[in-house]
């Protein structure tokens, strides 16, 4: 008996992870969240003259160059040119230091206080935000393609769960809206596919600039239910899950939304 309870837990972790490893949308039907937009978004988002999340990329390239207040070395002298290009596709990421999954802000967090001896930024800080969109916008064009290997295997089956998992008031999960309802109307907007490669990203709603976590709040609060606050480790797991599914497709970051 105990050895058939055993055989039948393992049967259920299995499902669980190939279930959790299933493509929810087939990877030749991917797409952009700009593709759901309306023509003025478009437009906005396709020229960087008109694109007002350029200001926050433009003011992070300052931050990137500069010594630190404290006179520590700048970013850009340890990292040059075009070892920049790409760092924007490969996070999140596990971090074997910290021992968990860590997105492009927290990256920039932990470079700031280890290597210049500097106070972290607050999440959803101008200052963060800015060179965020700095790092992303010198991977624009290239493909999103993240890890789900090795130690960031239990943070990428329990951020599998969370999107799957029904909740809050409407009792809707993130699977309901972007892979069941994609491309269908709701409240004179179309459901996009729920992919983060725009963000940080300029919200026409928000009139400012916004992570994707930021997102990802508003859209729980959306369907009335707890919401996090902004580097909860879950937000940032799912974070992971959602460049596993948005695989391939590229980054566009900082972007413009409704």
């Amino acid at each position: 008996m105990k050895r058939l309870v055993v055989l039948a837990a393992v049967a259920t972790l299995v499902a669980s992870a190939v279930h959790a490893q299933t493509r929810p949308i087939a990877p030749d039907a991917l797409r952009s969240g700009i593709d759901f937009a309306g023509r003025d978004v478009r437009a906005m988002q396709s020229d960087d003259g008109s694109n007002p999340a350029m200001l926050w990329a433009e003011r992070g390239k300052q931050l990137f160059e500069q010594a630190a207040e404290n006179g520590a070395a700048s970013c850009g002298s340890c990292h040059a040119g075009d070892t920049l290009r790409g760092i924007a596709t490969r996070y999140p990421a596990y971090d074997a230091g910290a021992k968990r999954v860590i997105d492009l802000e927290d990256r920039i967090n932990a470079c700031r206080t280890r290597h210049q001896r500097m106070p972290f930024f607050a999440r959803g800080s101008d200052d963060l935000l800015a060179l965020t969109a700095f790092l992303a916008n010198a991977s624009r064009g290239m493909p999103v393609h993240v890890s789900i290997a090795g130690g960031a295997r239990p943070a990428f089956e329990r951020a599998a769960r969370f999107y799957r998992a029904r909740r809050g008031q409407m009792n809707l999960s993130c699977s309901n809206c972007h892979d069941a309802n994609y491309d269908r109307r709701l409240l004179g907007e179309t459901i996009s596919q729920g992919h983060g490669t725009a963000f940080p990203a300029y919200r026409l709603e928000w009139q400012t600039l916004g992570s994707l976590q930021r997102r990802l709040r508003a859209c729980l609060f959306g369907i009335r239910a707890r919401v996090p606050p902004e580097g909860t480790q879950a937000l940032t797991e799912l974070e992971l899950y959602l460049a596993w599914r948005a695989d391939g497709l590229p980054i566009e970051a900082p972007g413009v939304r409704r």
